[in-house]
């Protein structure tokens, strides 16, 4: 055997021998994948924000497939008659005043959020009217969460 030969030889002896171990990386990352271990959305955060200028503030939330439910704190210094809350596409008409510090339930209902277990992020708009100067105003947050 020449020079030539051993060296096209060793040549593919190595790239066989990294091209097995690359294919049972790739494999073992396919498994986990399949199973859920490397899922994203297992490691995303529940939250429910709302901008801190209105002074309104989401306590706690919990989504349905067909409801959604928030309770905001009003800690902006002035009284708010709420117009309507929605989450998504999904609106529920409100005409409920809604004194300066006190905190409320929100239940928007007949929506189609999507099935138990599946993680939701989506919009939340509160329209609403300051009581002071009558001005209509909308707080634009967003909620993400895991449907129960």
């Amino acid at each position: 055997m020449t020079l030539r030969g051993k060296r096209s030889q060793a040549a593919m002896e190595f790239l066989m021998t990294y091209g097995w171990a690359i294919l049972v990386v790739l494999a073992a990352i396919a498994a986990l994948a399949y199973f859920g271990v490397l899922n994203p959305a297992k490691f995303f955060p529940e939250a429910c924000t709302l901008p801190s200028t209105t002074g309104m503030a989401c306590l706690d939330f919990n989504v349905f497939p067909d409801s959604a439910h928030l309770l905001i704190l009003n800690s902006g210094g002035r009284d708010l008659n709420i117009i309507n809350v929605s989450v998504g596409d999904c609106v529920t008409e409100f005409n409920i005043d809604f004194p300066d510090g006190s905190s409320r339930l929100f239940d928007v209902t007949g929506c189609s959020f999507g099935n138990v277990g599946v993680k939701l992020k989506q919009p939340v708009s509160i329209s609403y009217r300051d009581t002071y100067s009558g001005f209509q105003k909308t707080a634009v947050g967003s909620i993400a969460v895991t449907i129960q």
